[in-house]
């Protein structure tokens, strides 16, 4: 007997029954040697699974994410056995693929130290070497809990009793290491090819802090030593950009211990910030948008009205107020929704834009918190956009426009994700696939490219997702663009139509920065710490060579400030190569050097951080040039 299958070519073959993935993988492989793995009907499959009839066949290799996933989590059980063979004692944790590498939490006996990945590179060096086949093993969950506990490995027994009733038991074998694991894997272990362990961190088991806390070793895997060496390359430059390190440099700003996850910002980062939410200001001014403040502390009611309460309780915090209970604001929402109710509304006012730059607090755990890009307390540029439902196909498209706008000033290229109903979502089902049907149409008229992200939603309504690409090609979620027919219905908001009725409006809540902190963030490393001349917290700084050039040097510096200039003057007694060097490391834009030379002839010596020595110059000259860097906001 026979079946039929579809091909990654859109062929119609017709196989033995109980033909396997592996069969058809190695005929194809023979033909394509960077090939890693089969998608059956899209999802990953295991290679010994036989062929369903009428299936539809993916042969992927690694610049598919499905077989970048893969590759990686066969990497990481690689990792396993190294270890398991190095430290027989030692506990397993999970190891799964993780974005640009994977990671394995292990229990030792006693902690390792960073210099042991070594040893522990080595020995997955053997295991690629030996070639051993990764077998898929299938039991039932009693012989499960048996060959784990008969290894001792209690976190894997934990991971066996929380599987819900009836769930398919697999474990992957390589020679003498066996591990619980859903798959799928590679073929054998030597397809891993090029790989290196990163780092090593501390994590708790399943991110619970009331759990043991666990050793996390890092890693990355690519399918040649150059990709390998190119991402290896990409990473010291990323550490060089770090934000926090460049914050400390910069005096842009600190973290306290007495303040873990909130933020202090300098006076050098308030002026970043400031000019972030000037230009904001202006163009939401332009788009039609009204700014409103509302209370960092509403009354509990308010927040099991909006659905958070039940929805939301975990990330939120709280205190009492008159025996009252009340919370700190998690989100801006709620405060918006009140605003639109104070007053009646006619579908003339239509559509209404409330915009905020309003502080949030979100229980972030304490493993998580990182620089600005994970904080306790941070603002959002939230906006919510009240309207009839037949504006809102105009107004998503006049949001994008904003975005890309905003975007394109900074330099970013971005991508684009339509995230759908999640599993604990608000509302009726009607309601959400009418919401995503008309979000997708806006991208599709527009004709944007866009991904599916399946179940990523708000609780209370689909969203588009605006994923920016900084210049080392990483990702960054910023932007989004909700749809919610829920909050109106909660909160009871109305409009009278043109028959005299009251009716629900629609509301799209949106961000453009998304989170200030994290734009920062993301702009520091972005920048690598050069801002660009509008957004540099020093944008001129005066170098006098000698003494005799301060009274001058003075004068340049006042009309540079009366002119609208952050400039500064450098009036120490150091040699001028010490000033420039400083001003250099400080990323100043433009340095002005003033010496006897300069004092004589009334002009300037100009020179930049990025070009070097430009010559003398007169003033006047460079003043119009730097405001039309500032004007047009040149990058």
């Amino acid at each position: 007997m026979q079946i039929k299958v579809k091909l990654d070519n859109g062929e119609e073959a017709l196989y033995p029954e109980g033909t396997t993935c592996m069969d058809l993988f190695k005929e194809k492989k023979a033909e394509n040697s960077d090939l890693l793995a089969v998608l059956v009907d899209g999802q990953q499959c295991d290679l010994q699974r036989p062929l369903p009839e009428g299936s539809q066949l993916q042969f992927v290799d690694f610049d598919n994410p499905q077989g970048a996933d893969i590759y990686r989590h066969s990497a990481s059980h690689v990792l396993a056995h190294a270890v398991k063979r190095l430290y027989p004692n030692v506990k397993l944790g999970i190891g799964p693929a993780i974005e640009n590498g994977f990671y394995y939490d292990f229990e030792f006996e006693e902690p390792i130290s960073a210099d042991e990945l070594k040893a522990i590179e080595k020995e997955m060096k053997k295991i690629i070497k030996e070639r051993k086949p990764i077998q898929r093993r299938e039991m039932s969950r009693d012989e499960a809990l048996a060959l784990f506990r008969e290894k001792g490995e209690k976190y894997k027994l934990e991971l066996i009793n929380d599987l819900p009733d009836g769930t398919v038991i697999s474990c992957y074998e390589q020679n003498d290491f066996i591990d619980l694991c859903a798959g799928p894997h590679l073929a054998h272990t030597g397809m891993v090819k090029a790989f290196k362990l990163t780092a090593l961190a501390g994590a708790y088991w399943r991110g619970d802090e009331k759990n043991p806390m666990l050793q996390r070793i890092y890693g990355t895997a690519f399918p040649t030593k150059e990709r390998l060496q190119h991402y290896l390359d990409m990473i010291e430059e990323a550490k060089k950009r770090d934000h926090r390190k460049l914050g400390r440099e910069l005096d842009l700003f600190s973290l306290q211990e007495e303040g873990p996850g909130f933020p202090f910002l300098h006076n050098n980062g308030m002026i970043v910030w400031q000019e972030l939410t000037d230009f904001w200001r202006v163009e939401h001014r332009r788009a039609g948008y009204e700014e409103i403040k509302t209370p960092l502390i509403l009354n509990r009611t308010l927040w099991e009205q909006s659905g958070h309460w039940d929805h939301y309780q975990d990330n939120m915090y709280f205190t009492r107020i008159d025996e009252q209970d009340f919370a700190v604001k998690p989100m801006n929402c709620p405060g918006a929704m009140l605003v639109y109710r104070s007053k009646m509304h006619s579908y003339r006012d239509l559509p209404r834009r409330i915009a905020e730059m309003g502080i949030v607090h979100r229980h972030e755990l304490s493993g998580t918190l990182h620089g600005l890009m994970r904080v306790r307390s941070f603002t959002q540029d939230d906006a919510h956009i009240f309207m009839l439902p037949d504006q809102i196909e105009d107004e998503v498209s006049r949001i994008i426009d904003l975005m890309d706008l905003f975007y394109s000033v900074f330099g970013f290229q971005y991508r684009i994700e339509l995230s759908t109903r999640p599993e604990k979502a608000m509302g009726a089902v009607e309601l959400w696939d009418k919401a995503e049907k008309l979000l997708e149409k806006v991208l599709v008229d527009r004709e944007i490219d866009f991904k599916i992200n399946a179940g990523d939603g708000a609780f209370y309504g689909p969203k588009i997702d605006f994923h920016l690409e900084d210049c080392l090609g990483r990702s960054w979620q910023c932007g989004t663009i909700q749809l919610d027919f829920q909050m109106p219905e909660k909160f009871d908001l109305t409009y009278i139509g043109e028959d005299g009725d009251k009716h629900r409006p629609v509301v799209i809540h949106r961000v453009v920065y998304g989170s200030m902190e994290r734009l920062m963030a993301l702009l520091i490393e972005h920048y690598g710490g050069a801002f660009p001349t509008w957004l540099a917290p020093v944008q001129v700084t005066i170098l006098p060579v000698t003494d005799r050039a301060h009274e001058y040097a003075g004068t340049v510096h006042e009309k540079l400030l009366q002119e609208g200039f952050r400039s500064a003057i450098d009036k120490r007694n150091e040699k001028i190569g010490y000033k420039i060097r400083e001003a250099q490391v400080n990323k100043i834009p433009y340095m002005l050097i003033i010496g006897d030379r300069e004092v004589e002839s009334g002009q300037v010596a100009i020179r930049h951080r990025d070009q070097g020595d430009l010559g003398p110059g007169e003033l006047e000259g460079l003043i119009l040039k730097i405001k039309e860097e500032v004007d047009k906001k040149i990058i």
